[in-house]
């Protein structure tokens, strides 16, 4: 799988700083990250190992009340090559079936919108703006419609664990392709709420995003997802 950087291809403009702006590369990811994203749920006092597929029916249930959410973020991303940490600070909004934003501040600010299986990128201070049509089978609609319905089996191409502590779950995924993205480890509250997700590339990049002061069926517009 080729690297957002190499996937991009402008008229005009460096596109260096999407590399550092975004907070993982390849497109496929995109859809999979939002959905991991709000999916989960948990409870008990400690951190203990439970079988994937409980976890992943535990996270279609809290999903199941939640029709859209908004969250203050951190993000931390450690880059191998440069030898340096980007920290930085945000907003994500999210409203079913099929629509996520992200939006990252100053000093390496970019916008993301993702509708369905159309990715559309801006960075404001260059003035560059980049639309890539994903297949299908990547779109957010197609995601979400998998956790309609009970979870009975486990997604392939993907290695699985999941833990629960107190009333937030851990879900650790590993793609058996060995491109891209190594591992992705999400923390969700029992109601679908996200507290944290850390992403480590195959180059040992990694980003740890924390979500913070959560609002979930705040009935957001089609205003709320305007990328310019």
């Amino acid at each position: 799988m080729k690297t957002f950087m190499n996937d991009l291809r402008p008229e005009t403009g460096d596109l260096k700083p999407l590399c550092q702006r975004f907070s993982f590369k390849g497109l496929k990811s995109a859809s999979l990250l939002v959905v991991l994203i709000m999916i989960c749920m948990s409870a008990t006092s400690r951190a203990a190992e439970i079988p994937p597929l409980e976890g992943l029916e535990l996270a279609r249930k809290g999903f199941a009340g939640m029709t859209d959410f908004t969250a203050e973020i951190t993000q931390e991303k450690q880059i191998t090559l440069l030898k340096k940490t980007q920290t930085s600070s945000g907003q994500v909004r999210f409203r079913r079936p099929d629509t996520f934003y992200m939006e990252v501040y100053s000093p390496y600010a970019s916008r993301l919108l993702l509708k369905d299986n159309t990715l559309t990128m801006f960075l404001p201070a260059e003035g560059i703006r980049q639309k890539t049509v994903l297949p299908p089978e990547e779109g957010l609609r197609h995601w979400f419609a998998l956790f309609d319905r009970p979870v009975t089996r486990l997604p392939a191409g993907v290695e699985l664990h999941a833990d629960r502590r107190g009333n937030a779950v851990t879900l650790r995924i590993i793609p058996a392709a060995k491109k891209g993205v190594k591992e992705i480890r999400i923390t969700l509250y029992d109601d679908g709420r996200p507290k944290k997700l850390a992403i480590e590339e195959q180059n040992r990049d990694r980003t740890v995003i924390n979500f913070h002061k959560v609002r979930k069926n705040v009935g957001l517009a089609d205003k709320d997802f305007r990328i310019e």
